[in-house]
């Protein structure tokens, strides 16, 4: 199992004038290759920031995904980012340049081409829709940001560059009427007694999941570790005289 940064990259976002589809698709992919993630940017069309969150994605070694910033316009910065992040040249790829000149023949120059300029080094990441390619570079897939262009990339790049993991089993349960307050003890005993696993404590005040006041715990982990760590949560939940319903997680 793999994780990722996604980097969501574009003022019309952080904005409000385009709202982000991104981060749900990449999650549902993700998941369906047994892979999470790991944490999510927002970030804006400004190098000097692209180029910060580039040198700290490069030097963790990161899985990144990154939406948007690859055109050809004066607010498309990403490609230029990561090769000065990653002090290599942002060099014309041949085979990106020769699909570019394919694809609009004369409109390809003066400015279409360089959709071609990567960073030195990097290979590419097909565009079925219509051919002007993403890049891959040290585990970084720079993607366009149109939705139909991204995500049959994004299957691209975890098909040929990831092997699927295993997903973690996820096992949830809802107290009724639980005050998060009563339990932290209890759910401090879970944690430290199952380091590998994931712990989750969800108080509402009613929703879809059960209609009034409740808490939804989670255990998140391989599925030994998760049938362990909830076989204590409940233990822990009998000797407070506390009842509890089984609770499947949320559908992907």
């Amino acid at each position: 199992m793999a994780r990722f940064q996604l980097l969501i990259i574009g003022d019309e976002i952080l904005s409000g004038r385009r709202s982000d589809r991104h981060f749900a698709a990449a999650q549902s992919r993700l998941q369906q290759h047994g892979h999470t993630i790991a944490s999510a940017h927002y970030l804006p069309d400004q190098p000097q920031e692209l180029i910060a969150t580039f040198r700290r994605t490069l030097a963790a070694n990161a899985n990144v995904i990154s939406f948007g910033g690859i055109g050809a316009t004066p607010d498309d910065h990403t490609r230029q980012a990561l090769a000065m992040a990653a002090d290599v040249p942002l060099e014309l790829h041949g085979e990106a340049a020769r699909l570019i000149h394919e694809r609009f023949g004369a409109a390809a120059l003066p400015y279409r081409i360089h959709m071609a300029d990567f960073p030195a080094g990097s290979s590419l990441i097909p565009n079925p829709v219509n051919q002007v390619a993403g890049a891959f570079f040290r585990n970084h897939a720079l993607l366009p940001g149109f939705p139909e262009m991204a995500w049959p990339m994004l299957d691209w790049v975890l098909e040929q560059h990831y092997e699927d993991g295993v997903r973690d089993t996820v096992l949830s349960l809802i107290v009724p009427d639980a005050r998060e307050g009563e339990l932290v003890g209890l759910m401090d005993e879970v944690v430290l007694r199952n380091p590998g696993i994931a712990f989750s404590s969800l108080p509402s005040y009613g929703n879809e999941r059960h209609p009034g006041p409740h808490i939804e715990f989670s255990v998140t982990g391989s599925p030994e570790a998760a049938a362990k760590a909830m076989n204590e949560l409940q233990e822990g939940l009998a000797r407070l005289q506390h009842v509890w319903q089984t609770s499947s997680p949320p559908a992907d």
